[in-house]
């Protein structure tokens, strides 16, 4: 073989290994190509997955605000509806201890009973008995009996000629004015006030009641 075919031989050689390498290349060039493109595409899913994962988040909390929200505005409408409920019936007591005065059979026990009640509790002997316009007439006339066992027990009573402004009950002072027991229906309702909205609560709502039968308030 002449020089000039081995030059040539030579230089095929090196084209189709050019060739070759070039090929090898441009084939490894793809798979790193078709790697980046995938490696981007998992970080890009894997940030929308964290993304999605973080508005459903953010989602459920702005959610559980409202519902939260929600509830401390029924709660509190409720509320307001128990208090406004319970404040209507103590309105009304009035009007109902004006029908208890109104029947004697069961008014005058509950008057003496105040009147007995009030007469131990102050720690003298002569007391001043006072009542509205009404239970003056009416005790006026048969006072003695009336007080008979009271002052039996060592108390003088004297009723007084000056009535009181009262819807019922009886407010008693010793003689020198220093002491007194008010069981006027309207001292008596300032004093229960707690007692007498509680009284209401248990009847109007039993449902909301602790086991300690103090109202519930949410």
């Amino acid at each position: 073989m002449s020089a000039a075919e081995q030059i040539e031989d030579l230089e095929s050689a090196i084209v189709a290994r050019a060739r070759k390498l070039a090929e090898e290349y441009i084939t490894e060039g793809q798979r790193a190509r078709e790697h980046i493109l995938e490696e981007t595409q998992q970080r890009l899913r894997a940030q929308e997955e964290r993304e999605v994962l973080a508005a459903e988040a953010a989602g459920e909390r702005a959610y559980q605000q409202q519902v939260q929200a929600a509830e401390l505005a029924q709660r509190a409408e409720l509320d307001r509806l128990r208090w406004t409920l319970i404040g209507a019936v103590l309105d009304n007591l009035p009007a109902h201890l004006a029908a208890l005065c109104a029947d004697e059979t069961r008014y005058l026990p509950l008057l003496l009973a105040y009147l007995r009640d009030a007469a131990q509790a102050i720690e003298r002997d002569s007391l001043v008995v006072q009542v509205n316009a009404h239970d003056l007439q009416r005790l006026q006339p048969n006072w003695d009996a009336h007080t008979h066992q009271i002052v039996a027990a060592g108390k003088h009573l004297t009723l007084s000629p000056t009535a009181i402004d009262t819807l019922g009950g009886v407010l008693v002072t010793s003689a020198e004015g220093d002491i007194r027991v008010d069981h006027s229906f309207e001292a008596r309702m300032e004093r229960m006030h707690i007692a007498l909205h509680s009284a209401v609560a248990a009847q109007l709502f039993p449902a909301t009641l602790s086991p300690t039968g103090a109202a519930a308030h949410g």
